[in-house]
């Protein structure tokens, strides 16, 4: 099928503008190549750059070729593009959903904060006033309780 393809690119070239359709660099044949996207060459492989399709040009491609099975493929790719347009709408949409959601967030993070730090002083337990004792209290020096070392007589003679 590939070969008929080409075919019919090369005998329909002005149905593929350069924003339809472009021919892949070594380098990208030889990435695609790394990922077993295509085969080596020597085994049957490319002897030609491979062309690549943007969604236009794969349309445009689903139209030159006239077979059953070809008919399929066109219809395929049809709707393969225009699911992947609504999944790219879809994506969009949510992205701009989520910039609006987190701009909002935002704004009630800093509204959440400025609570906070007002709340924060009545979160903190008081702190406890010093307790009076109860009854009565005298202030008085204290006593002494120290005895005086006592005097040994003295022994008088008579």
């Amino acid at each position: 099928m590939t070969p008929i393809l080409n075919e019919q690119v090369k005998r329909n070239m002005g149905r593929f503008p350069k924003d339809f359709m472009f021919q892949l660099t070594r380098k990208e044949v030889v990435n695609l190549t790394s990922q077993n996207a295509i085969s080596r060459s020597g085994h049957g492989g490319r002897r030609t750059l491979p062309y690549a399709f943007t969604e236009y040009g794969a349309l445009m491609a689903a139209t030159i070729l006239k077979s059953p099975i070809a008919v399929q493929m066109s219809v395929f790719i049809v709707r393969a593009f225009v699911k992947m347009r609504e999944q790219l709408m879809a994506t969009v949409t949510l992205g701009k959903r989520l910039a609006e959601v987190e701009k909002l967030l935002l704004v009630h993070d800093s509204a959440l904060r400025d609570l906070y730090q007002k709340i924060e002083p009545l979160l903190m337990p008081p702190e406890e006033p010093e307790k009076k004792r109860i009854g009565f209290e005298a202030r008085e020096s204290r006593a002494k309780y120290r005895a005086k070392k006592l005097k040994k007589p003295k022994n008088k003679k008579a």
